[in-house]
């Protein structure tokens, strides 16, 4: 059966390739991922997948970080008017901001097994420099200012071909798929609103990955687990004070941005803790009108990070305090918006070691790192799904799959091999396949 499923994914690599890059063509950002939506919505669903999409996939009440309704205005009429956009599958609650697919196979008594795969992109101004692939071989961004420079048009890709392959092999399945494609994974906004519809609830094991490139810590194909990502939080800091002609009555002022100002001093002063890493940024300060006009108005973004949720928690508890006292100290008020947040994560052992046996035996020409379980960087939300499956009892990991990258991520001139496509096809059904061999679970 792993001889199968190698030789379908083979099969589906030139498929896998052109979907990346259509995707790679037509980047969304987080809420914002409409016609992306609809594409894994239509996929699935001519698989003959169970398919959820807006509501159905996410709580309205844990969606953070949500573009303006002008954004989202915008961005809905250049999906419908302006891109090639399988109009059947693209739905008004996809078009108000409700993104995401799940795709279900439901195969009888079992295991429920999940798979997640983020689907947005960063708001990135792509390099239009011919020595950069995607422009010289025209697939680069057709959105000024959004690039998919994280592989998240790779992940998509991958779960559709995992899609194909899962469904090829239905009738040798035990349990049941979930499909996870996750919306706003940038700035760690869209799986809370996941978690909180409760699809993670009923699943005992989870797999998910991120592409990392060849001069990490890894040194194979695929690392089966890894751990440590930071917990963040990140917060839009408003300050509100009164206006006032700054020659004239500047006692009558209250200056937001001095208080922004200071608040952004004494956050730097945060003593860090002593327990592990922690971090504070403010990104952007925006504030004023003129210069002889006291502001009334201030605007920071900033972002708390911890090595563990219970130190990320110490970060954003000083950050209110010091945020509030510094309004206080200038007569205005604050408030504090969540834009985004995440729990650290670990991976259980147990399924790392049994995905790293699969690999090794199956599929050997895929080498699995030395390391069967590497430290992370930056911060994933990912670590809410794992965290709620573990929660319950279930098993939870997140891979890597090494790639080489003509840039680092997050930058004008990312871009990756596409042959990791066919090697994440590979690995994501070799390893569904294995746990829904089993006999039905009873819990």
């Amino acid at each position: 059966m792993y001889d199968q499923i190698t030789v379908m994914a083979k099969e589906l690599y030139e498929k896998s390739v052109a979907l990346r890059r259509d995707l790679h063509r037509h980047p969304e950002t987080g809420w914002l991922e409409m016609r992306t939506s609809a594409v894994i919505a239509g996929i699935l669903t001519n698989l003959g997948y169970e398919v959820l999409t807006g509501r159905q996939v996410v709580d309205d009440r844990a969606r953070m970080g949500l573009p303006s309704d002008e954004a989202r205005r915008e961005h809905a009429k250049l999906v419908r008017e302006s891109w090639d956009t399988p109009l059947t599958y693209l739905t008004e609650e996809m078009e108000a901001g409700y993104t995401g697919v799940i795709g279900i196979l439901r195969c009888g008594q079992g295991p429920v097994c999940a798979l997640r795969f983020d689907i947005d992109a960063l708001g990135v101004l792509e390099d239009e420099n011919t020595c950069h692939r995607p422009a010289r071989e025209g697939f680069a961004s057709q959105c000024p200012g959004v690039m998919h420079a994280c592989g998240h048009d790779g992940h998509t890709a991958i779960g559709l071909g995992v899609a194909e392959v899962l469904m090829n092999l239905r009738a040798q399945l035990h349990g049941t798929v979930k499909l996870i494609f996750q919306p706003a994974e940038e700035g760690v906004r869209g799986a809370r609103a996941i978690v909180s519809k409760g699809h993670l609830d009923d699943v005992d094991y989870f797999v998910g990955t991120h592409l990392a490139p060849l001069d990490g810590p890894d040194d194979g194909a695929v690392t089966p687990a890894t751990y440590g990502s930071l917990a963040t939080t990140k917060y839009d800091v408003i300050y509100r004070g009164a206006p006032a002609h700054a020659g004239g009555f500047p006692e009558k002022g209250r200056n937001a941005l001095l208080a922004a100002a200071c608040a952004a001093m004494g956050l730097a002063a945060i003593p860090r803790h002593s327990e592990g890493t922690s971090r504070v940024n403010v990104g952007t300060l925006h504030a004023g009108t003129g210069r002889n006009v006291i502001p009334d108005y201030a605007k920071m973004e900033i972002e708390l990070r911890g090595e563990t949720t219970e130190i990320n928690e110490y970060m954003a508890e000083n950050a209110r305090r010091v945020c509030e006292a510094a309004a206080a100290m200038y007569g205005c008020t604050c408030e504090m918006i969540c834009m985004g947040a995440a729990d650290s994560h670990h991976s259980d052992l147990t399924l790392a070691d049994r995905a790293a046996a699969v690999i090794e035996r199956e599929l050997p020409d895929i080498r699995v790192s030395s390391v069967r379980c590497a430290r992370n960087w930056g911060s994933e939300d990912i670590s809410l799904m794992m965290n709620r499956v573990q929660s319950h009892g279930g098993q939870a990991i997140c891979m890597r799959n090494i790639t080489a990258m003509e840039a680092p991520q997050h930058t004008a001139d990312f871009d990756f091999d596409e042959k990791v496509l066919e090697e994440g096809i590979r690995v994501f059904s070799a390893i569904a396949y294995d746990l829904l061999r089993d006999e039905p679970l009873h819990r």
